[in-house]
């Protein structure tokens, strides 16, 4: 199986990197083919509801670095969405990647499987992140293969202690 990460921080060596290195181990061991990108320091813009792609095929009028996930995700049989929390959802960075799937809409999706990884620096953050996760996996039909957070990582690199950090390794190897 072909997993794709998003990884919405923008921070480089960061806890949400660190947490997607243990998921795609887990997910290696298994014999799964993971490609991990760095969505939040990518130029990927924003949906400007054109419609182009309605006409055209689900290609997006917009040229910058959505092309590369579009190319990617063209295979996938599953997405993982990582992200920090910031004001109590995920980055601005990775929700323009999701309003971007708008092509989606016209050609469709072939993944048909997700994953939420979430991690903040408080408690109690996670709500409004996962309903809309799980409000966009009902609509399009996507199964959610899980949900993990992990909270009060304060400070960078905290998550390399964490012990949740097992688990987000053993999500990867469930699949």
């Amino acid at each position: 199986m072909k997993i794709v990460v998003l990884n919405g921080s923008p921070r480089k060596g960061g806890n949400t990197e660190i947490m997607t290195q243990a998921f795609t181990k887990g997910a290696e061991k298994k014999g799964h083919e993971v490609v991990n990108l760095p969505v939040g320091t990518m130029k990927i813009r924003g949906c400007m509801a054109c419609e182009y792609c309605f006409s055209h095929n689900g290609e997006c009028a917009q040229k910058d670095d959505m092309t590369q996930v579009y190319a990617e995700l063209k295979d996938a049989d599953m997405v993982v969405f990582a992200s920090p929390i910031y004001w109590f959802d995920i980055t601005a960075q990775l929700k323009a990647v999701i309003d971007r799937l708008y092509v989606g809409a016209t050609a469709g999706f072939h993944f048909h499987k997700t994953a939420l990884l979430l991690d903040a620096g408080a408690d109690h953050v996670f709500d409004a992140a996962i309903e809309q996760y799980r409000a966009t996996a009902a609509y399009v039909k996507w199964e959610n293969c899980g949900i993990i957070t992990v909270p009060n990582m304060e400070s960078k690199g905290s998550m390399s202690a964490c012990p949740k950090l097992t688990e987000v390794e053993a999500l990867g190897e469930s699949l």
